[in-house]
């Protein structure tokens, strides 16, 4: 059962490490985050970034410490739990897109309306909803192999959106872009979730990137510091 404490942040963060082999990746990573809040985490290559992604989004476990979402520790949740959690709760933003090359923009975005089990009207309506704030409405109909590089992160943000996350986690959205494109990628991040009072975890290299989140972590050696 997903649970969830409006006296509590959305996202707790608390003594994580992680190893891999002799390899200590992670250690002793706390924070916490609020509900709408946007927070940057920066640091060079090797720092541990994705690991702590992979932690955050439950597709691994931390040897040490609670992750907990909505109060649910993703790390003892059962299967179920977890799927739920992923399927309702968080999405995931790529560098590189990920769309699904055989669907249109709007099919690419309904599918994860499908995955949630969200009725056919309502999902009509939510993608359409999606399309006009990303201002891409006329490429409804579009493949991803017909569109720039900034219009498909566009319509991935539009499919991160559509089943209403409490969390996005965003791993360097921009850095496939060139700098026009990247910007508007961030205004619109930055924007929907305000809108929707949806947290964004971004992880970046860039500064401006950063400057557009509430506040910024950074990650060197597998340590906040």
């Amino acid at each position: 059962m997903v649970t969830n404490d409006q006296n509590r942040p959305l996202l707790e963060v608390a003594g994580v490490s992680k190893t891999y082999g002799k390899q200590t990746v992670l250690k002793n990573v706390s924070f916490t985050m609020q509900p709408g809040e946007r927070v940057a985490l920066m640091g060079p290559s090797g720092s541990g970034k994705s690991t702590l992604l992979n932690l955050l989004s439950g597709i691994d476990h931390p040897d040490n410490g609670q992750i907990l979402l909505a109060s649910n520790d993703l790390a003892r949740a059962s299967a179920s739990t977890l799927t739920h959690i992923r399927r309702h709760h968080i999405s995931t933003i790529f560098q590189f897109f990920h769309l699904l090359p055989t669907l249109t923009a709007s099919e690419n975005i309904e599918l994860t309306l499908q995955i949630a089990g969200v009725a056919a009207q309502e999902r009509k309506n939510r993608v359409n909803e999606l399309l006009e704030a990303v201002e891409l409405t006329s490429h409804a109909n579009a493949h991803p192999d017909t569109l720039s590089g900034g219009e498909s992160q566009r319509i991935a943000i539009a499919r991160a959106l559509a089943h209403r996350p409490k969390l996005i986690l965003a791993d360097e959205p921009t850095g496939s872009l060139d700098s026009k494109s990247g910007q508007k990628t961030l205004d619109l991040l930055k924007n929907l979730t305000e809108k929707h009072q949806i947290a964004l975890f971004l992880v970046t290299h860039s500064p401006e990137a950063a400057a557009t989140c509430d506040r910024t972590l950074n990650l060197h050696d597998g340590t906040l510091i």
